[in-house]
């Protein structure tokens, strides 16, 4: 199930680059973060799952196959098209294809899955994603966090330092976990680089 929606296509080439298989930042498996949330409970069968940025991601399926209702977008077509293949025969799934950050529910989620999007946008676009995470998920709704450890400069992917997403997600907005709430997952495919998976919960 898919439903188009306007975009700014003056950013990123994204279709170019999984056209051309030009996509370091995926993962072979899916990411070892969600047997992560599924130990703390957070994976709730039934419970709603946003995954903006999904690109060719395997997480939307195997949310779906936990039971959660899953909702995932991507501008890209073709990464569209893959998430809605492997969705197909799952009728609590729906894919959107057009601009994660500007497209909002009907119904707020449960969750919001971070898959390797906030890394992926250039930093002058995240207080568009901050405000899109923010509108997308009821009060008291998680944003399962994986921000990407990263001093270089320049990106994709960009470095999402903690400071800099505390800057983003202010704590008037967003519950902070303890500072040791956050479990880092090296990338096998980027130098190891760490993605910090941390639970922000939506005031």
């Amino acid at each position: 199930m898919s439903e188009p929606v306007s975009e700014d296509r003056s950013g990123f080439d994204w279709e170019a680059r999984f056209q051309d298989n030009a996509t370091p930042w995926e993962r072979e498996a899916v990411h070892p973060a969600l047997a992560h949330w599924r130990e703390l409970g957070v994976l709730v069968a039934d419970a709603s799952v946003y995954v903006p940025g999904c690109g060719r991601g395997l997480e939307p399926s195997a949310l779906a196959q936990q039971g959660l209702i899953v909702t995932a977008s991507d501008r890209a077509p073709s990464a569209a098209q893959f998430q809605r293949k492997i969705l197909a025969e799952t009728s609590s799934a729906t894919v959107i294809e057009g601009d994660s950050l500007a497209w909002r529910p009907d119904t707020s989620f449960d969750l919001l899955h971070e898959q390797t999007f906030l890394c992926a946008i250039h930093p002058h676009r995240r207080k568009a994603y901050e405000a899109m995470a923010y509108e997308v998920l009821k009060p008291g709704g998680r944003l399962l966090a994986l921000f990407m450890q990263k001093d270089e400069r320049g990106g994709p992917p960009y470095g999402c330092s903690l400071p800099a997403m505390r800057k983003l997600f202010t704590d008037d907005r967003w519950q902070w976990p303890q500072s040791d709430g956050f479990v880092p997952f090296p990338h096998p495919n980027l130098n190891g680089k760490p993605e910090l998976a941390g639970i922000l919960i939506r005031r």
